[in-house]
């Protein structure tokens, strides 16, 4: 049976179309041929054969959740403190970002810690993986390599066995030899990642899947897939850039957002232990348009340099750049600027940068960015011992942000002497740093950069 199934969403479609309905995702149906479903129809499920199920209530307390530790200590903390039995990891990122080169070093850290690990390949050959574990000094790990793509003789090398971790590959390349369509298909991502999953929660292991990106940066097939698991990862950086990022997005063992920063290096990736420092390592005299940012990645906090550029603009539609936040973000800030402090953009090119091939996501950030775009619009410098952060409202007002002692000490920590954020702050302890509060865009432009011509 012929059917189209959207590679964005899983929605089904009796007939090919440009712009699947279900998502509104363009170019993304493809030609599924999918196996006749079996079994009685019209019926439904009786009470026979089945058995009461064993209840509890929510006052039992369950001991901790054990954990394998692979001692690199940035992966562990995206994991939640390591790698729980019987769990589901789905990891994903660019083609060439670093995802196998990562995947590799922590089997290798596994295996020399006494864990039984296996590495499934579908993409290169055992040879490829063995050159790349000489390059990075693990050729003495005790791993275990395959190079398959059934998924039928992979679950029964599994089963024989017996380990502990089982790295697989990507899940894009596996074979499941009872549905009828091409390697890559919804219908065959969608029953591997089905089979794996059932297999790891059955046999007490842990899997760590990989899976292909889409344009978009999206983990490609169904996003179904990314329910079925347990954990999911995005492996993130810039070419132009030596950092990488990892990032949780979704985590059932422990707090989701989490991330792990790593520096590409010639002997692999090496784990940073202190991001801010190194984020602020390029940084030199202070200029127009650079702001220092005090933010939070999951549990940590974490300084970067947002940068700014503004100039004339030779277009009837000025340009707006973005790298590294959200554009529809930057056009409220401008909107907010002009219309709560009076402060125009029009006929201009803004340019807006995060420093490193960092991703800013949290509204903390709304204050710093404007800071940026106002210093390099006056062409005025902050100070260099000056780190931003506050969230700005459609009326102008600056709105509190939480965990601003973790922000404060960060940055003290870092040499920052002066810190500028919203009023009404929640602060425990008082950091070595001095804090200067504010209620309304209005009063920090003028507090900051002075009254305007």
């Amino acid at each position: 049976m012929t059917r189209f199934v959207c590679n964005e969403c899983g929605a089904v479609h009796k007939k090919w179309a440009g712009r699947c309905d279900a998502c509104s995702a363009w170019n993304s149906i493809v030609e599924d041929t999918a196996a006749a479903p079996s079994g009685p129809k019209g019926k439904a499920l009786d009470r026979k054969g089945g058995r009461p199920v064993e209840l509890s209530d929510l006052s039992v307390a369950d001991p901790p959740l054990p954990r394998s530790v692979s001692g690199i200590a940035e992966l562990d903390r995206v994991l939640g403190g390591g790698l729980v039995p019987a769990s589901a990891t789905l990891v994903g990122g660019d083609p060439g970002i670093g995802k196998s080169t990562l995947l590799l070093q922590a089997a290798a850290a596994f295996a020399r810690k006494g864990a039984g690990v296996v590495y499934v390949s579908g993409e290169e050959a055992a040879a490829q993986i063995r050159m790349r574990a000489q390059r990075l000094g693990l050729a003495d790990a005790p791993v275990k390599l395959a190079a398959e793509t059934n998924l039928r003789n992979i679950l029964a090398t599994l089963e024989a066995e017996k380990p502990r971790l089982a790295i697989i590959d990507s899940i894009q390349t596996m074979w499941a030899d009872h549905v009828d369509s091409a390697p890559g298909s919804v219908s065959q991502v969608r029953a591997a990642a089905h089979e794996l999953v059932t297999f790891a929660k059955r046999q007490g292991i842990s899997v760590i899947l990989v899976g292909h990106v889409t344009k978009e940066g999206q983990i490609a097939g169904p996003r179904v897939v990314e329910h079925m698991v347990d954990t999911v990862l995005y492996f993130e950086g810039e070419r132009g850039h030596q950092f990488r990022i990892l990032r949780a997005v979704k985590n059932r063992f422990g707090p989701a957002d989490e991330i792990g920063v790593f520096e590409m290096t010639g002997e692999g990736l090496a784990e940073v232990s202190n991001p801010s420092e190194l984020f602020l390592s390029e940084r030199g005299q202070p200029a127009s348009g650079s702001v220092v940012f005090a933010g939070i990645e999951g549990t940590r906090p974490l300084l970067c340099e947002i940068q700014a550029l503004v100039a004339p603009s030779p277009l009837a539609t000025p340009r707006r750049t973005v790298v590294g936040w959200d554009s529809g973000r930057l056009a409220m800030i401008l909107a907010v600027l002009e219309a709560r402090a009076g402060i125009a953009f029009g006929g201009m090119d803004v340019y807006l940068n995060v420093a490193g091939g960092l991703r800013v996501a949290e509204p903390a950030a709304d204050l710093a960015v404007a800071a940026a775009l106002m210093s390099a619009r006056q062409d005025h410098a902050l100070p260099a011992e000056t780190v931003v952060f506050g969230e700005i409202s459609l009326s102008g007002a600056l709105r509190p942000v939480p965990q601003a002692d973790a922000r404060l000490r960060e940055a003290a920590k870092l040499g920052f002497s002066r810190a500028v954020g919203p009023n009404g702050l929640k602060r425990a302890a008082q950091a070595p740093i001095s804090l200067e509060t504010l209620d309304d865009l209005g009063g920090f432009v003028e507090s900051v950069f002075g009254p305007l011509d």
